[in-house]
């Protein structure tokens, strides 16, 4: 076996605070840089340097004891800045749209320090990914490695909007914590109370569907109040969308050849965002591309939890450490030593499922899971497998009769939906939104449940499952969900979410249906995201539906499921069904919708099935 290396614990760390950092523009970026120490002062010489700039206080434990003092006590610079316009640098923060100016003369500046050796390499989770992005496609000097943990890739088509659709929850609680932590805030307590007692009352602000400008504790803080309802009201894919520091689609072209490590999870934030980047980087790049995908919810301390919501996948889920995996990377990449890094699969995924299916100590489904190895992704094994959907609620690899009768269902958006878990951090909004796996029912502690009865019970959705599984199944990779479908509206949504429908048991006596990967369409995009064009009332139309990829293990007697509605809120807004501009809509109207699945329009879902068998 060969001997592999790494940094250990060999210094102590020395802490310079708020180094102002001049951008071009004359505006000054407060700046940590923790080196090296020994008995109290810095050890003299040059070092490989961290990087990670946050709009979410440099100063904060996370950045701090993770990032800070874990990596100078092993022999790295590091540098900690707060973006242009938060916490103690100056200037305006808008949502990405300086990053990368700000990120250049930053590594230029870094470049020039003494105790930089030359070679940079950036950190982050989330926006500190994305910032890192922005950066990149500058070309900076000096930069040679970057650590992407679950950022964005295109805005427009996921986290803020979604397939036409506003992703409204996340969004405007992101806006207001944002605003909550604001300069404005800060310096007028009057505010910050104003926007406290806003974020305690969430739930009743999102039952005010849409938002108005003006009419909200946001009009106090005018600049995050404008970025809301810019997200909310450009619905058309146009330039305000592709600035290039907001938008990675529109450079990806432009992204360094470098070594890159790409990590997401299941119930994370930006699954697909991160598959898309590692597929597009991979054409394009010679350089090491690696790739990790766990279960864990979207934030930085979730990466120790072995579950999500009220599902757990076993403690071999949990990662010890993520800084072990943050430093092997640096030791491999910034410092040159033989981690072992390059002879492992670029890939590595945890296949969820294969549990006992009972409750655990700590109240929560034994799903199960493993880790296991691939060489790219989609895995090469994987095969595309059509499950057509049957007037009589089933699911199966048969097609539809010719003649056979379509499935109807009325659309009210007074009363849509709830969404019950899903992709999101945990308690996203207290009372609201729980990111993660739940059994798909009503519960007592979200505000929008009028109930505890399973979502299968409500008549606006429809429901298609499998027989019970004789053997198990894996589904491992993207998928979509194709429909014909008409409405009586001259706009509406249509939703997809794929179940994994356990069969009752002691713990759970009616079963348990986990929510697996979800999606919606808004019909005035069903054909491109560049304008909206209105549907003719009665008139069918094929749609492509496509929840972010998994990973899934559907065992022997489950079965596999798929409803489809038209509504999942608060997590996407409601559709109006008024063919109003969104946003700014006045009226709700009531929908009926149809489901066609016949032999000439065999509405199905297409998975991707890998073979069991191969371990």
């Amino acid at each position: 076996m060969p001997a592999f290396e790494g940094s250990c614990v060999a210094y102590d760390c020395h802490v310079l605070r708020n180094i102002r950092v001049n951008m071009r523009d004359g505006v000054g970026l407060s700046t940590d840089v923790y080196l090296p120490a020994l008995d109290g002062k810095p050890v003299g010489g040059s070092w490989p340097v961290v990087l990670e700039r946050t709009p979410y206080d440099k100063s904060r434990r996370v950045s701090h004891s993770q990032a800070g003092r874990h990596f100078a006590r092993r022999g790295y610079a590091v540098v900690l800045q707060d973006v242009r316009g938060r916490w103690s640098s100056e200037g305006d923060f808008e949502f990405l749209r300086n990053e990368a100016d700000d990120g250049f003369d930053t590594l230029k500046w870094i470049g020039q320090q003494e105790w930089c050796n030359g070679k940079v390499g950036t950190i982050g989770y989330s926006y500190t990914a994305a910032d890192q992005q922005s950066l990149a496609i500058t070309r900076p000097p000096h930069l040679v490695t970057q650590q992407l943990f679950d950022g964005g890739y295109n805005y427009f088509n996921q986290t803020f909007r979604h397939a036409g659709a506003c992703e409204y929850a996340i969004f405007l609680q992101y806006v207001l914590q944002m605003a909550r932590q604001s300069k404005e805030a800060a310096a007028d307590p009057q505010i910050r109370d104003a926007l406290d007692r806003m974020w305690a009352s969430l739930g009743k602000w999102v039952r005010r569907l849409p938002l108005r400008r003006g009419e909200s504790p946001l009009r106090l803080v005018p600049k995050y109040e404008d970025w809301f309802f810019d997200m909310l009201t450009r619905s058309d894919y146009e330039d305000y969308w592709k600035d290039k520091s907001l938008n990675l689609e529109e450079a990806i072209d432009l992204y360094p050849d470098i070594p890159i490590f790409l990590e997401t999870s299941w119930y994370g934030h930006h699954i697909t965002a991160t598959l898309t980047k590692y597929a597009e980087m991979r054409r394009r790049h010679k350089t090491p591309k690696k790739l990790l995908i766990g279960t864990w919810l979207h934030g930085m301390e979730m990466f120790a939890q072995s579950w999500a919501g009220d599902v757990d996948f076993g403690p071999e889920a949990a990662l010890d450490s993520v800084n072990d995996l943050r430093s092997r990377w640096c030791d491999q990449y910034l410092k040159g030593l033989k981690t072992g890094l390059e002879e492992e699969a670029p890939v590595r995924i945890f296949v969820m499922g294969g549990g006992t299916g009972r409750r655990n100590l700590q109240g929560r489904l034994d799903h199960g899971g493993r880790w296991r190895d691939e060489q790219d992704w989609p895995p090469p094994a994987m095969r595309p497998v059509p499950y057509f959907l049957h007037g009589d609620g089933r699911l199966a690899a048969e097609k539809p009769a010719e003649a056979a009768a379509p499935s109807s269902f009325t659309f009210n958006p007074n009363d849509p939906v709830p969404t019950i878990g899903g992709n999101f951090p945990e308690k996203a909004i207290p009372g609201l939104l729980d990111g993660g796996g739940f059994d798909q029912r009503g519960r007592p502690d979200l505000v929008l449940c009028q109930d505890t009865l399973p979502l299968s019970s409500r008549r606006d959705v429809l429901v298609y499952r499998t027989a019970p599984l004789a053997e198990a199944v894996e589904v491992t990779g993207p998928f979509v969900v194709r429909l014909w479908v008409s409405s009586t509206a001259v706009d509406t949504d249509f939703t997809a979410k794929l179940i994994d429908e356990y069969p009752p048991n002691p713990d759970y006596p009616e079963g348990f249906a986990l929510n697996i990967a979800d999606s919606i369409v808004r019909m005035r995009y069903r054909d491109t995201r560049d304008r909206a064009e209105l549907m003719e009332p009665g008139k069918i139309y094929e749609i492509a539906i496509e929840p972010q990829a998994t990973s899934n293990l559907f065992a022997a007697g489950h079965r596999i499921r798929v409803d489809i509605s038209s509504s999942n809120f608060p997590h996407y807004d409601v559709n109006p069904n008024t063919g109003e501009p969104l946003g700014l809509e006045r009226r709700f109207a009531t929908a009926n919708q149809t489901v066609f699945h016949d032999a000439a329009r065999p509405s199905h879902i297409v998975l991707p099935i890998v073979p069991v068998a191969r371990g």
